[in-house]
């Protein structure tokens, strides 16, 4: 074994591959230079595979990396032989170096052949693309769900909230009314006996003065239960055709003085304004009620706005607590400090005031929302902090019905009765 290894390696009886070339500068150097450079390349490009392979390890089949980087370094080493048996006739160990590289070539080989196939299974860069882009759909579908399912919490919290609040108002109301109810009857029996008192009381009689003051105290008490009884909306109305804008012109002088202004407030006064069916005095009242809250909200002055206007049915339809009916909307506007988020959901509310003690009765818009109610409508109230408050009014049109013909073909318009009672 060894002889024929020794045999194998011996060179002595060989001549360098350079004799065959007649040692003609021309071709040894054209030889030298090219196997030279081929080799470079051939060193260079498993190095640059393997940095690849190293620093991408999410690179599927890395392994048929490292194959090719030694089927292709040994490539490079059989160059660098064809250079240096030129000079030397080492053939024996160029021939071991060609073995290795022929048994690399053919692993190399059989493991591509084995790898074909999983490798045209990978998608390509347009599948690749495609899929990203479906993924991107189903994403943007799944975000769009998301949003309108938080929408849908949203909008039924929204809709707890009013219907908790709904009925908060309710039981308040009932429980007002009811206290109301008993109170007005307990009042009238207290008037009723002070009025006989004074009369059959002798007009010299030192207690006139204080008979008349307990007569007003008790007057200004049934005054408060007619309030509680318009929250409760159990107060008596006497509904008729209003032109609002006329009734708000008519009442200009009066708003003024109950916002304290020099001039009367602006009036953003819609034209063609339709009727109204209300109770002429209680809208009077709302009104006053609303211009001395604006006028109390604005401590350093400002300007107030009453606007008008006509809301179809369709619009009312969008609007909670409304009928999908043609209204009319009557809005008073400050410019004051609004109100935080906690006053305004129990601003509404009777006996609920942020005033100071004595200042008022919390009772204002607690009555202004009750006439609303018992009018078949809504209040609503619009707040921010430092942006101002703005109080609306909903008021159902006044609906007219054909309901005959008179002689000679003639049409006779009827307004319906009021519908009253708690809503």
């Amino acid at each position: 074994m060894l002889e024929t290894l020794t045999g194998f390696l011996d060179r002595t009886s060989l001549a360098p591959h350079g004799i065959c070339l007649l040692w003609r500068p021309e071709l040894i150097w054209t030889h030298v230079i090219s196997d030279a450079i081929i080799a470079l390349a051939y060193f260079t490009i498993p190095v640059a595979l393997g940095v690849f392979v190293t620093r991408r390890r999410d690179v599927v089949f890395g392994w048929m990396f490292w194959a090719f980087a030694l089927f292709i370094m040994a490539c490079g080493t059989t160059h660098l032989f064809e250079i240096w048996t030129l000079w030397v006739p080492d053939y024996a160990l160029e021939a071991a170096v060609k073995a290795v590289t022929a048994a690399a070539s053919i692993v190399t080989a059989i493991l591509l052949w084995v790898l074909l196939p999983k490798a045209l299974a990978l998608p390509s860069p347009a599948q690749l693309r495609t899929a990203n882009a479906e993924l991107e759909a189903r994403v943007r579908e799944r975000d769009a769900a998301l949003d309108a399912l938080r929408e849908a919490y949203a909008e039924r919290d929204r809709a707890e909230d009013m219907l908790r609040q709904s009925q908060k108002m309710e039981a308040i109301g009932s429980l007002t009314g009811g206290v109301a109810h008993d109170f007005n009857n307990l009042l009238g029996v207290v008037i009723s006996n002070l009025d006989r008192i004074e009369r059959f009381l002798p007009a010299e009689s030192g207690a006139h003065r204080s008979l008349r003051g307990a007569m007003n105290g008790a007057e200004r008490a049934a005054a408060l239960v007619q309030k509680m009884l318009a929250f409760a909306r159990r107060q008596p109305l006497q509904p008729v055709s209003v032109d609002p804008n006329r009734l708000i012109r008519d009442l200009s002088e009066l708003l003024r003085g109950a916002l304290g202004t020099v001039e009367a407030p602006e009036m953003v006064l819609a034209p063609h304004l339709w009727p109204v069916r209300v109770d002429a005095n209680q809208l009077e009242n709302a009104l006053l009620n609303l211009s001395v809250n604006a006028r109390d909200a604005m401590p350093g002055g400002g300007q107030a706005v009453i606007r008008t206007r006509n809301v179809p049915a369709a619009e009312a339809a969008g609007i909670a607590g409304l009928r999908a009916l043609d209204h009319v909307a009557i809005s008073v506007e400050d410019s004051g400090a609004g109100m935080s988020a906690e006053v305004l959901a129990r601003a509404f509310e009777p006996f609920f005031t942020t005033k100071a003690v004595g200042e008022g009765t919390g009772l204002g818009l607690s009555q202004v929302f009750g006439f609303a109610k018992q009018s078949d409508g809504h209040a609503e109230i619009i707040s921010q902090p430092e942006h101002g408050t703005t109080v609306r009014l909903y008021l159902p049109r006044e609906r007219t019905e054909l309901s005959s013909v008179k002689p000679g073909g003639e049409a006779a318009r009827i307004s319906p009765a009021p519908r009253l009672g708690f809503a």
